[in-house]
This record gives C-alpha cells, sequence and structure tokens, in this order.
C-alpha cells in the first residue's frame, strides 16, 4: 500500500514521503492517526503542487539546520552524574540531560532531535543531533562523577 506521509516517522520516512507500507500498518495505525493519507492520484497532485510552492520555504529551513551545524561543531559537553565507587553510574545519561547542557551554553536544541547510546559508566561518548534529514551533528560529551 502507498501511502504518502503527514509528518516525520522514525524508522518510516519524513513529511510528504511516498512510501510502501504493509496494507495493515497503513489502514489500522497510520491513516486513523492522521500520520499519513492514501497515496490516490489526486492526493500525488496535490502533493507535487505543495512541495513546489515550499522549495524555497525548505532550502531556508536546511540552510538555518547547516548554520545551527557549525555552531554545534566546536561544542564539547560535561555531564556530571552521581556514580558508584567503581565508575558506575545510578542510573543513565539520557537526551534530556544533554538537551539541557546545551541550553546552558545557548544551543536550543529539541531532545527528541538527539540520540545516544546507553551511558551507564563514567567516560566520553557521542550523541548524534539530527537537524535536518540532510544535516546531522556528532556532540562529544563526557560523563564525570559528581
Amino acid at each position: 500500500m502507498k501511502i504518502i506521509l503527514k509528518e516525520d516517522i522514525a524508522g518510516l520516512g519524513y513529511k510528504d514521503d511516498v512510501v510502501e507500507v504493509k496494507s495493515g500498518y497503513g489502514r489500522n495505525y497510520l491513516i486513523p492517526t492522521g500520520k499519513a493519507v492514501i497515496a490516490s492520484e489526486s492526493a500525488l497532485k496535490v502533493l507535487a503542487e505543495n512541495q513546489r510552492q515550499r522549495a524555497h520555504k525548505l532550502a531556508r529551513i536546511k540552510a538555518e539546520a547547516e548554520e545551527a551545524a557549525k555552531a554545534l561543531e566546536g561544542v564539547k559537553l560535561t555531564i556530571g552524574a552521581k556514580t558508584s565507587s567503581t565508575g558506575t553510574i545510578f542510573g543513565s545519561v539520557n537526551a534530556i540531560q544533554i538537551a539541557e547542557a546545551l541550553e546552558k551554553l545557548g544551543h536550543n536544541i529539541d531532545r527528541k532531535l538527539i540520540t545516544i547510546e546507553p551511558v551507564k559508566e563514567v567516560g566520553n561518548y557521542n550523541a548524534t543531533i539530527k537537524l535536518h534529514r540532510e544535516v546531522t551533528v556528532e556532540v562529544p560529551f563526557e560523563v564525570v562523577a559528581e
């Protein structure tokens, strides 16, 4: 079943992408929740016209994402966490803590754009920030004991 996505869905595609999904997933989840519409001929024509009209706006959004990426390139974060005597963290460091640390430095990044591997010990790690579908930035961070 071909559908047109109305919003970004992780692992499936971005807004206005035409994707092929299993019919049950499309009919029972994506379409009823308003995340997609069936890719009929008329819907595809409307999509093409909308994309043509939004082309300059999308270019501006991408340029803004590239500017934010340049601003984040030299950033190195230090995150404090409560640890045991062996260096194991009580709990874990997550995207919310990285977003808060970036906000203290003046970079307003939504936590949903940040992906990290599970951090359970003191050390150096990298966080991936996806600012745009074509713009991603790696931000190194260090976890230290408080």
